[in-house]
């Protein structure tokens, strides 16, 4: 029996981050991917969708871009050459990945795990009939797509009809009419590549407004952004059944049906924690979930959770960051988790980004806050490369402690922004400290200190 100083079930972000780091402190460390290293990040989300997005953002732009004097003709879009290209990307990066832990001295296990308790050696885990032992052990296994009760789902995923995010990214012919299962960041980012691109989309959500906890007003420029494409929003309406070839949903208390030939399903993401052996250890869930701390310690001494598995945020870079306070915590590195200071974006055009907390949720915390908006346009670059943009911006300042608070945009370039105002609400800078900061011009980023000379 081989025994390591940390096992590690799951290779995509925070797993293989958290070998590497472990290793990088001096500690042997094992990690196990049944599929390949990269994760649902890597192979069928973050990355390949990036992709795709980038290419159909040229295509429109190579169309659509007579009112800055730009006119093109004969404009072509291959999605079969824009799929082999993502597979490209991908097969590069999961390379780059098994590049490094070779590197870190990091040994990788290609099987499928299953813990088996503990004994005087460690935590033992199972793969392909060796057992291995750690003396900690960190869990990692990521989360896997939510499928509702629905009739006829079941059999829509078996015969393809019904696709998840995993299965559209590989398929080489665009459908000609698509029904979207879910509003949220995945169902959208998907649903506006194929619009994009020639499908004709209609997004089934069960809530009032699209992209979940988004704040209220730029969810309304993204809806308008996305019509003006030809989507289809069927907002507070729930899918009753899937058929052979449509989809039968209830809006308004009456049943309705739409034809298409292919449906992507996105109705959210659990954590999979499912048939792993994690009964051997006792750890304390939340349904599927497993309960940590701000360490990310579980209730049984010397495992780990980070990642998709605890339920706390499903985004690849929190898992990065679990990762870290992981290993900093194995090492005795004083180190702990902050998840009210977690970016979040999608990736949509116009795109989405904010951090920290809305007016409203400072609100409910008893916080005496000032929220500033201002238009994008108050940037002179965004104004020069959009046409007709509807970005704008907010902070929200609380007035008792004098500090940024929480920052939301929409608008281009968001995703990139968006870190100059973490680090601000990080460090709980003051409005007389960010005045002081001086942004390159132009920029779309002056956004920011335009924001902060309005508070």
């Amino acid at each position: 029996m081989e025994i390591f100083d940390v096992l590690v079930l799951g290779g995509g972000p925070g797993g293989y981050l958290c070998a590497e780091r472990a290793s990088q402190n001096g500690l042997k460390a094992a990690v196990f991917e049944k599929k390949a290293l990269g994760g649902t990040c890597l192979n069928e989300g973050c990355i390949p969708t990036k992709t795709l997005l980038n290419s159909s953002k040229m295509y429109r732009h190579a169309k659509e871009s007579e009112a800055f004097g730009v006119t093109a003709e004969g404009v072509k879009y291959d999605h079969a050459k824009v799929i082999d290209r993502k597979d490209k990307v991908v097969k590069t990066l999961v390379s780059g990945v098994g590049a490094t832990m070779k590197a870190n001295k990091v040994t990788v296990i290609s099987a499928n795990a299953t813990v088996k308790g503990k004994d005087e050696n460690g935590f033992l885990v199972e793969a392909d009939g060796t057992v291995y032992a750690g003396k900690k052990l960190v869990i990692a296994s990521g989360s896997e797509t939510v499928v509702p009760p629905v009739p006829g789902l079941k059999e829509g995923l078996e015969s393809g009809f019904v696709v998840t995010n995993r299965e559209v990214l590989d398929e080489k012919t665009l459908p000609k009419e698509m029904v979207v299962i879910g509003g949220g960041v995945i169902g959208l980012e998907m649903a506006y590549y194929f619009a994009s691109v020639g499908t004709k989309v209609t997004v089934i959500e069960m809530m009032p407004k699209i992209a979940g906890a988004t704040d209220a007003e730029i969810c309304k420029v993204l809806t308008d952004a996305f019509e003006k494409r030809g989507m289809v929003f069927k907002l507070s309406c729930k899918v009753l059944e899937v058929k052979k070839d449509s989809v039968i949903y209830e809006e308004n208390g009456e049943k309705k049906e739409i034809k298409c030939d292919k449906v992507l399903l996105s109705a959210g993401r659990k954590p999979s924690t499912a048939n792993i052996g994690l009964e051997t250890l006792q750890l304390d869930m939340d349904r599927a979930a497993i309960k940590t701390d701000r360490h990310l310690c579980t209730n049984v001494s010397g495992v780990y959770a980070i990642g998709d598995c605890n339920g706390k945020l499903m985004l690849a870079h929190t898992a990065y960051r679990e990762a870290e306070v992981a290993v900093n915590h194995m090492v005795g590195k004083n180190d702990e988790m902050r998840y009210d200071v977690i970016p979040s974006v999608i990736y949509t055009d116009p795109e989405v980004a904010s951090v920290g907390l809305s007016k409203n949720d400072a609100e409910e915390k008893g916080m005496k806050v000032k929220e500033v908006k201002l238009p994008m346009s108050y940037a002179g670059r965004y104004l020069a490369e959009t046409e007709g943009g509807k970005g704008f911006i907010k902070l929200v300042v609380d007035t008792d402690k004098k500090r940024l608070v929480g920052c939301h945009m929409v608008g281009s370039y968001a995703s990139e922004i968006i870190m100059t105002a973490t680090m601000m609400v990080d460090t709980e800078m003051t409005p007389n400290r960010l005045q002081k900061l001086v942004f390159p011009h132009p920029t779309v980023a002056e956004i920011i200190r335009e924001a902060i000379f309005h508070i």
